[in-house]
């Protein structure tokens, strides 16, 4: 709940006259808008809250009239988990499950029926161009179900299971003994049936008699721009299904990994890309073509650029999660130093005069540069070390 208690009506965006049929649809649409595990607010959860306990009252005509008549205080001592408990998120916004799972996160407790199924958990690695757009991504679910060649029955098709014979179909065995003047009943499963109740005489080979087979479901998820690495999405009721019929499946839980990308590593919102240059272009400057997620673009080497230096291009990483802006694309350079045994003869004689000509003295003199001395004609391009910029720029 938020923390300055709104007026119903206010909370659904409906007027106070609106029938049952608005009210309905109001929710429908701010539910779609604020379920926690869709939603890209920041307040989601607690505006789902809020107004799932605004549509159990607003929905409920003998609720929605004592707090036409009375306010917030004809529903003062009804807790907020009451409210929305008898809730059908399912039948109401058209989707099976929608709500699972949400009542046992919130109140802390299990939901009012049959005890749901157990959560599975799934991976999927998703590339960095859709982590840095978001959209729908599909990915494959296994999980048991009921058997489709024998409908669940494990019987084989066109047979049934008969009751068995044992127990009557009861399942259970009953044994008595006289202990003194108590007469004492021990009742265990069936050993013929295994406490099933009925006995298959022509198991289906789908299942192998079990009535269950794995199922694999194809499942279109949302891929919000920015994701972190490792989160655990939840798709409500595609996990295992309820012990007791009746009961809710579980959910399943898609931990989204970043797929390996050759040319990025990704940390966080930014990426590092290594940038192999040669000796001379690292000496004197120079410009390189680098990846980027919107396509390859030209950066300035520095003249004087040392190996291990790194070069930053700001708005080239990643959208930053439920943020605004991009990170960073962070350019670690190399430098090549070539294989001596691979040099031609002309290109060893320039090594080798590099070598006999030390750096800080002047080629044409042969002497130390004196102090202010300074080469004439023009001169490159003077960025801060450690700063990339595109080039050009």
């Amino acid at each position: 709940m938020a923390a300055t208690r709104r007026d119903y009506y206010e909370v659904l965006g409906v007027p106070r006259d609106a029938d049952a049929r608005a009210i309905k649809n109001a929710f429908r649409r701010l539910a779609r808008k604020y379920h926690p595990d869709r939603s890209t607010e920041p307040d989601a959860e607690e505006r789902f809250k809020e107004i799932a306990e605004a549509y159990g009252v607003l929905a409920d005509p003998a609720k929605r009239a004592s707090y036409d008549a009375q306010g917030f205080s004809a529903v003062a001592g009804v807790p907020p988990d009451d409210l929305w408990a008898g809730i059908d998120f399912g039948d109401i916004l058209g989707e099976a499950g929608f709500g699972a799972g949400l009542f046992e996160r919130f109140f802390g407790r299990a939901r009012p029926g049959p005890p749901r199924g157990a959560d599975i958990e799934t991976e999927v690695a998703v590339p960095l161009t859709r982590i840095a757009t978001g959209g729908a991504e599909t990915v494959t679910i296994s999980r048991p179900g009921a058997c489709a060649a024998c409908s669940g029955s494990g019987a084989w098709p066109g047979t049934t299971p008969r009751p068995c014979p044992a127990c009557g179909g009861t399942g259970e065995r009953v044994a008595g003994s006289l202990r003194g003047h108590v007469i004492v009943r021990q009742v265990t499963a069936c050993p013929d049936c295994a406490g099933r109740g009925t006995v298959i005489d022509q198991p289906c080979t789908g299942c192998g008699g079990t009535g269950q087979a794995v199922q694999k479901e194809q499942v279109t998820v949302g891929i919000p721009p920015g994701l972190p690495d490792a989160t655990a999405l939840r798709i409500p009721a595609r996990g295992m299904p309820s012990p007791v019929a009746g009961g809710e499946p579980g959910d399943a839980f898609l931990i989204v990994r970043t797929e390996p990308d050759r040319r990025f590593i990704r940390r966080g919102h930014d990426l590092w890309h290594d940038l192999e240059v040669a000796v001379p272009d690292a000496v004197l400057g120079s410009t390189a073509a680098v990846p980027t997620l919107d396509g390859e673009i030209r950066i300035t080497i520095p003249p004087g650029t040392q190996p291990g230096t790194v070069l930053r291009v700001t708005g080239k990483g990643l959208p930053r999660f439920r943020g605004t802006g991009r990170g960073s694309l962070y350019v670690n350079v190399a430098v090549h130093v070539p294989d001596p045994r691979r040099l031609s003869p002309g290109q060893r004689r320039l090594y080798e005069q590099l070598r006999e000509q030390p750096a800080g003295t002047d080629d044409t003199g042969g002497g130390p540069r004196p102090k202010g001395w300074r080469r004439r004609g023009r001169r490159g391009p003077r960025h801060p070390r450690g700063e990339g910029r595109a080039a050009g720029s």
